[in-house]
């Protein structure tokens, strides 16, 4: 049973973003690994940017100085 965790900076998708990426990265797995549709599991988690850090700095602040 594959288990699919997506890990992401926010803002968080929309219900209908989500679903289309269940969606589309369930049909990969089908198509790719011949796994069963319902036994693919996918996890959706959307973090802060401040929760996120990347070169010493938060991801909030890499993008402040990046505009």
């Amino acid at each position: 049973m594959p288990f699919i965790n997506i890990k992401m900076a926010g803002p968080e998708p929309t219900k209908e973003q989500k679903q289309e990426l269940i969606s589309q990265i369930t049909q990969t797995m089908v198509s790719v690994l011949g796994k069963k549709r319902e036994r693919v599991q996918i996890y959706i988690e959307t973090f802060d940017a401040s929760s996120i850090g990347t070169g010493g700095m938060s991801l909030e602040n890499v993008l402040k100085e990046s505009k």
